[in-house]
């Protein structure tokens, strides 16, 4: 069997760290920044950063609205911390004309969990896995609201910090930094 192409968003963020992820697991990662390599994979990262930035930049390189239609088609999708926040349909705390790209049918907080200062670690159960993987929480969002076709994966200080609805996947903490795959596995898996 062919292992799936997963393109990694490569406008900002741990670009390099979700590419070696997925190499490792036996996936074909490759980066994406323009509409034509965007329609050449088989689902997508997207990655930590700053959310409002990488819109802007989605806009800019013009991805946003090809993003848009790959999502709402059905391609597989994992975003994590500013990729959660990119997939949100709804988006509290964001700047003035905030946009995501959508798909996913929860309100989630930007900022939730405090500043830079306020970052985190800690092992989090995880649905689906058998042993706690350990989450790495930078000025991290969280589920507030989810639709009743979001599955909560994991949860937080009381909010669900993992989720999955359908073909989308999505964290509020950094699953790449942490050298356990099993977060991007279960990507890979949904992608083939």
């Amino acid at each position: 069997m062919v292992p799936p192409t997963i393109g990694v968003l490569a406008l900002q963020g741990d670009v390099r760290e979700h590419v070696r992820a997925l190499t490792d697991l036996g996936a074909r990662a490759t980066t994406v920044r323009r509409p034509e390599e965007l329609a050449a994979v088989d689902g997508l990262v997207l990655p930590g950063g700053e959310s409002t930035t990488m819109a802007r930049l989605l806009r800019t390189f013009e991805l946003l609205e090809p993003l848009r239609a790959r999502v709402a088609g059905g391609m597989p999708a994992f975003g994590t911390c500013a990729g959660m926040i990119l997939l949100a349909d709804r988006v509290r705390d964001g700047v003035a004309g905030q946009e995501s790209v959508g798909g996913l049918d929860v309100t989630v907080r930007r900022n939730a969990f405090g500043r830079q200062v306020d970052s985190f670690e800690t092992d989090l159960d995880l649905a689906g896995l058998a042993d706690p993987v350990h989450a790495v929480f930078i000025r991290a969002p969280w589920v507030e609201e989810a639709g009743p076709g979001v599955e909560v994966l994991a949860v937080a200080a009381g909010h669900p910090v993992a989720v999955r609805q359908g073909a989308l996947l999505a964290t509020s903490f950094h699953p790449e930094v942490g050298g356990d795959g099993r977060v991007h596995r279960m990507f890979v898996e949904i992608a083939g």
